[in-house]
């Protein structure tokens, strides 16, 4: 009665907090027990008022309150069907009504029904006798009307379907009397309506039915065993009519219960009492003993509060004589915490999109606890440091939001630990560990290696060589991360970048298209770009620098005597030259770089291997001895260059060197003067200095108001401009026996001569200026016409012409210096080049 009571009023509180809520609907349903599983319920689309679909859209599911989910929902159809068999006793026992709660939780937005499913009783239990017999002995002196107590039958279903009444196999002598109790316990006497007479009788064998009310109906039966005995006129009496204890769930085993105590005032056999349960269901036979002797009540099996919170039993006591007393012993459980909070999941958002929203819904779930008062009380919290926040709703749930930006890069995964912990004594915990994954999104662009690339390549490379690659990394994942390369349009000289490089779009290796000359690119820039697959997709740029490098594929080229040229050089050598004499200076150059255009000059082969030699690295050719009258009149040379490559590169060029009796004694003559009046008078050295620098001021003011001049006049002729010799002093990198001649023909400086006349050495000098000009030798603007001549072609081969060169030559040697109009060659002894007087005429 007092369960019945406890759980009518919390339905009652359950009701009104639903009432007073407006998150929770309650609906109400009904189903009769033992039905089979996947039986339909109700269709609760109406009830809810939803459309159809919308319970899958929203995500619903039906949570249960008890340990077993009885129930499943159909979201599709929207059905509530048994899941489960179900048996009302075995549930409820004799509570009544008997109701299994659960809720339907919809999501976006959250919305609580509760549902209310009382479960209807079939008459699916028969009547039954805890004992099949009951012997009884009877004193045959006992009045009419005298009731003996026997124990009622058990029947589990209600209502209609329990016991409605007992019968008597029909005698004299006895009859059956039941009496209901507020408890709705019935009370099953047997009746003495005739006195009885052990002469006559002494034993009755009667069979008492039990028949409960359902269709059909069920019945149960027991033997009763009635012995007539002599005079016992005293019952049992027990100290109190009733025992009331108090005991915690969870006591040991053999813990002391209760004891009773019961007197008879008869005598012998009469007066001694056995102790008895009487009218109790098997449960508590299997949770507390009773000794029959002492009348001590111990616990014998487990006790939980959450299941049971109290029990009544009636104790008997029975004399020797048959006669017995009663007692009622209630027990009262006292709540423990003994269970720890339930966490259940309900939905989990997994994974997580890393751009989501804040307050994005990631998982909700509820916690529970069986336990009652504090005890039933739960606090719940997720870790610290996390990018999500519990939130709290009706009915002890929970939802887990995101409170700040997620980042995948730096955590692709969450372990939320959910801890839940109770208010008793001692605290409980429970927890709950959820894993939500990170997903990715296209956030961050791709990043290259290195800020900038430089790769060599070798000149005259071949078409579609590899030559590196780039490679760039993106912290996204799968598609977000596959990089794919291009290049930037461009200018490569005139041509686009295109047309000279590629890239490999899936792994970034750089190939070239064509093959490449060193001297005409030395080096270029190329924009790679990475595109990652992202949508929209994001890009990052770096740039490629290639240096080309060089290869010895040009050999040298002479400039003097040049080497294209269709008429032999020749120079004239004075016969009374000694050795060492400076004839000339062969110049040349190479279109390469570095060491590939470090020269060297060597005398392949001589018609007089034994009288001319040639510095290796400046060129001068110079005479080894002092000439002699068995040297031939013409002498030919032919000269090497080398240039320094691996393997090296060489040209040769023909020199035609022509000894001459009378060019040498006056040019010796005003020499020796010169150095003997040079020597006698040292003051002169001042003044020749000074007139020598004024001199070449003014001649270099001259050259550039005639270049000037020209380019106004826009002489077609003007391009060619008459410049002295270029030569930078030696460089560092460069070794002093070589050559560069990418920095201009000589690696060396050379000083000029000052030729003074006979009479005028105080008055007078003359400047011998080179007037080599300045050019490329395969320079396709010079005309042909405009090239040096060669200076054999002055030289007259009758006795006639020579005789006339001569007295040409001596007038030369008077005048100090020669004269521009003059025929003939002059030789300049800084750079051992001869040039023509014609070409002097021109500058």
């Amino acid at each position: 009665m007092k369960n019945i009571f406890r759980n009518m009023k919390g339905l009652y509180l359950f009701l009104l907090l639903c009432l007073s809520r407006t998150g929770c609907i309650s609906i109400h349903y009904s189903v009769p027990e033992e039905k089979k599983s996947g039986s339909l319920v109700a269709n609760v689309l109406e009830d809810l008022k939803l459309g159809t679909g919308e319970l899958s859209v929203r995500r619903a599911q039906l949570v249960s309150k008890s340990t077993k989910q009885y129930f499943r929902l159909d979201t599709h159809s929207g059905n509530l069907l048994i899941n489960d068999k179900i048996d009302r006793a075995a549930l409820c026992g004799q509570i009544a009504p008997c109701l299994l709660l659960s809720e339907i939780v919809l999501q976006s937005p959250l919305k609580i029904y509760s549902i209310e499913m009382q479960i209807e009783d079939v008459n699916d239990n028969a009547p039954k006798f805890f004992k099949n017999k009951f012997d009884l002995e009877i004193p045959e002196n006992v009045p009419t009307n005298t009731q003996f107590l026997l124990e009622s039958a058990q029947d589990e279903d209600l209502g209609e379907n329990s016991i409605q009444s007992y019968t008597l196999t029909p005698n004299e002598h006895f009859r059956i009397d039941v009496e209901s109790n507020k408890g709705r316990s019935k009370y099953v006497h047997l009746v003495l309506e005739k006195p009885l007479d052990r002469e006559k009788k002494q034993y009755f064998g009667l069979t008492l039915t039990a028949v409960d009310g359902g269709e059909p109906q069920k019945m149960g039966t027991a033997q009763i065993n009635i012995s007539v005995l002599d005079n016992n006129d005293n019952f049992p009496q027990f100290t109190h009519s009733e025992y009331k204890v108090r005991l915690k769930e969870n006591s040991p085993h053999n813990t002391l219960v209760a004891k009773m105590v019961a007197t008879d005032l008869d005598f012998g056999s009469n007066s001694q009492i056995t102790y008895s349960f009487h009218q109790i269901p098997e449960k508590i036979y299997n949770l507390f003993h009773l000794n029959d002797i002492t009348g001590e009540i111990t616990l014998f099996g487990q006790l939980d509060y959450e299941r049971e919170t109290s029990y009544d039993m009636s104790i008997r006591a029975t004399d020797g004589g048959g006669l017995s007393g009663h007692c009622k012993v209630l027990v009262d459980v006292e709540d423990m915490n003994d269970n720890a909070p339930d966490v259940s999941i309900i939905s989990i958002t997994s994974p997580l999109p890393e751009d989501s929203p804040l307050e994005t819904l990631v998982a909700l779930f509820t916690v529970t606890d069986r336990d009652t008062g504090d005890n039933g009380r739960t606090v719940c919290s997720v870790d610290i440091n996390l990018p999500f926040v519990l939130k709290p709703t009706i009915n002890n749930y929970y939802q887990l939001v995101i409170q700040s930006s997620l980042d995948r890069e730096k955590i692709s995964e969450y372990n939320i630990t959910i801890t839940a912990i109770d208010r008793g004594y001692p605290r409980l915990t429970s927890t709950r560990i959820i894993n939500v994954q990170i997903s990715d999104v296209n956030d961050n662009p791709p990043v290259f290696e290195k800020s900038s690339f430089e790769m060599p390549i070798q000149e005259n490379n071949i078409p579609g060589l590899l030559i590196g690659s780039v490679h760039a990394a993106d912290l996204d994942t799968e598609r977000n991360a596959k990089l794919t390369y291009s290049l930037l349009p461009g200018k490569v000289g005139d041509g686009p970048v295109a047309s000279y490089i590629s890239v490999n779009s899936a792994t970034g290796n750089l190939y070239a298209l064509r093959s490449l000359d060193y001297e005409l690119i030395k080096d270029f820039k190329v924009t790679v770009r990475a595109t990652d697959g992202g949508s929209p997709p994001l890009t990052s740029e770096v740039i490629v620098r290639f240096v080309v490098t060089d290869e010895n594929d040009n050999a040298p080229f002479f400039l003097y005597p040049l080497q294209n040229s269709t008429s032999p050089c020749s120079e004239l050598v004075p016969k009374p030259a000694e050795a060492g004499y400076l004839v000339t200076k062969v110049v040349a150059v190479d279109g390469d770089s570095g060491q590939n255009s470090w020269l060297s000059y060597e005398l392949l082969k001589a018609t007089d291997p034994g009288l001319f030699s040639i510095g290796a690295q400046n060129g001068e050719v110079r005479t080894r001895r002092p000439l002699n009258e068995r040297d031939t009149s013409k002498q030919r040379l032919m000269i090497v260059v080398r240039d320094n490559g691996l393997p090296p590169q060489t040209s040769t060029a023909v020199l035609n060197v022509l000894p001459v009796d009378g060019f040498s004694e006056p040019y010796m003559k005003a020499v020796e003067v010169s150095n003997q009046e040079h020597e006698e008078d040292g003051t002169l050295t001042l003044s020749l200095v000074i007139c020598l620098a004024a001199v070449s001021f003014v001649f270099l003011v001259c050259i550039v108001l005639f270049a000037v001049i020209k380019i106004y006049k826009k002489d077609p002729r003007g391009s060619f401009i008459a410049a002295p010799p270029h030569f930078p002093p030696a460089r560092p990198d460069i070794p002093e026996n070589c050559t560069d001649s990418q920095s201009g023909s000589l690696s060396r400086s050379y000083h000029y001569d000052v030729c003074l006349t006979g009479g005028s050495l105080s008055s007078e000098f003359r400047f011998l200026r080179p007037l080599i000009p300045v050019f490329s030798a395969g320079d396709p603007n010079i005309p042909v016409n405009h090239r040096m001549p060669s200076c054999s072609q002055d030289i007259p081969d009758d006795l006639e012409s020579r005789k006339s060169m001569e007295q040409g030559r001596a007038s030369l040697s008077e005048d100090s210096a020669p004269r521009s109009g003059a025929p003939g060659c002059t030789v300049n002894q800084a750079t051992g080049a001869n040039v023509n007087s014609d070409w002097l005429s021109y500058q």
